[in-house]
């Protein structure tokens, strides 16, 4: 005999934060400084400080001179006609609209992080839009360690604030869903330092890869097409090929799924020089490569190369292939294989990638894949079975079995294969791919409406 099952549908430290935030945000707004400009007198030679204020200087012009161009040459003091606009609801649009003025009245400061450089902090706008507020940490190593070395405070602030400047120019100047949006900044007056500049960018949420390896598979390979959608747009950027020189997943973040790029300070626009392929060498911790050099005397894709390597080393090899469905998978081990090859350049990788959304998406993966059930399902309509949970893994609820499915024969298949699983609740949710979720049941002793 066969057993019955029932398918059931149914719809369904804050003070001194903010008074820092509050100290180095909100002040009057200025003209951004030109390079070297400083109205600090000069200290005397000491012990430990090597070539003085000289050679201070010349590293402040060299960090200056490797910033970009913005498309917007002068900064428009707070207060000048048109700047900032009023930001409407929800988040700004494109292009830096957000000035000085928007920072006055912010509420719910909090320390995000800081690293070698940089501070982050999130606050709440008066209009109820939460942002990250960047600037130079003046607790951090980058300026510590200068003024040990020069004694020169405000130089030494004006040396770290353009790799703040030069991340600024290069979010306004890559422009790209998996970009970090930048929404405005702004230059103020701060303790004894003219002039210190705050970004004000879109707010994500750390990329946790422990976290990553328990959530879905739909989950986690959406964040590696995000990659690859990211990585061809570097390659083929208004600047150039763009090179993240310091790739590590804390250089990203979430923003509602989508993984974008936040840390571009120690991005590299051009292409390493060269005159032969023995200075061509790309080197990893596990493995060199040798590529070309042209005869126009530059390594022929070393910066796509090194962006496609950090990819398949920090991001491929741990989230494709992990409980993927079985039909797609060695389409993603040629994908994790290709990459850490370099056998393939960020064309052909997000060709593939797309590939497999599309195969996902459509339900083509699914194609002799499901088998017919012996088992009949009742369906039971405007229904749900609020007990009876059973855990699974990977699933978008810890204290159940949540899964999304391609239709009503795919969730068939997925009971029929879970020795627990005795009934389903398809719920009107759906995944980022239109994919219904789909709670899996032990019984349906308790159905309720």
């Amino acid at each position: 005999m066969r057993r019955r099952r029932a398918a059931v549908a149914a719809g369904f430290c804050a003070s001194f934060l903010l008074g820092s935030v509050l100290n180095v945000l909100f002040a009057p707004g200025s003209e951004p400084p030109r390079p070297g400009q400083s109205s600090e007198p000069s200290p005397a030679p000491g012990p430990g400080r090597r070539g003085g204020r000289g050679e201070l200087a010349r590293q402040i012009q060299a960090r200056y001179e490797e910033r970009p161009r913005p498309p917007w040459a002068r900064t428009l003091p707070d207060g000048a006609p048109g700047w900032p606009p009023a930001p409407g609801p929800g988040s700004p649009g494109p292009g830096p609209r957000l000035g000085c003025a928007a920072l006055r009245n912010v509420s719910g400061a909090q320390y995000v992080g800081s690293g070698y450089t940089k501070a982050v902090y999130r606050v709440r706008l008066p209009g109820g839009a939460a942002v990250a507020l960047k600037a130079v940490d003046f607790s951090g190593h980058d300026l510590g360690s200068c003024v040990r070395e020069f004694g020169v405070r405000r130089g030494c602030y004006r040396l770290a604030a353009h790799k703040l400047l030069k991340e600024m120019v290069l979010l306004e100047r890559l422009r790209h869903p998996n970009v970090l949006q930048l929404y405005g900044y702004c230059y103020q007056d701060s303790e004894d330092i003219p002039d210190t500049l705050t970004t004000i960018t879109e707010l994500g949420a750390p990329v946790e890869m422990i976290q990553l390896l328990q959530t879905s598979w739909e989950d986690r390979f959406r964040i590696c097409l995000s990659l690859g959608r990211l990585l061809h747009h570097l390659a083929h950027s208004p600047l150039g090929s763009v090179t993240l020189l310091d790739f590590r997943p804390r250089q990203f973040v979430l923003v509602d799924g989508e993984l974008k790029v936040t840390d571009l300070d120690d991005a590299r626009v051009e292409e390493t020089p060269c005159a032969g392929s023995a200075d061509c060498i790309l080197e990893f911790p596990a493995r060199n490569f040798t590529l070309p050099c042209s005869a126009h005397g530059w390594c022929e894709g070393m910066n796509e190369k090194r962006n496609l390597y950090n990819a398949y080393r920090f991001f491929f090899t741990y989230l494709l292939p992990h409980s993927a469905p079985h039909s797609l998978r060695p389409l993603l081990d040629s994908i994790v294989n290709a990459t850490g090859e370099l056998a393939w350049g960020v064309d052909e990788t997000l060709a593939q990638l797309e590939k497999v959304l599309h195969l996902y998406r459509s339900g083509q993966y699914l194609q002799n894949s499901t088998a017919s059930s012996s088992t009949e399902y009742q369906r039971i309509p405007d229904s749900t079975i609020p007990q009876e949970d059973y855990r699974c893994w990977p699933s978008y609820h810890h204290g159940s079995c949540l899964l999304s499915v391609f239709n009503l024969a795919e969730a068939v298949d997925v009971c029929e294969s879970h020795a627990q699983c005795r009934a389903f609740v398809v719920t009107n949710q759906t995944t980022w791919t239109g994919r219904q979720l789909v709670f899996f049941k032990t019984g349906w002793s308790q159905v309720g409406p």
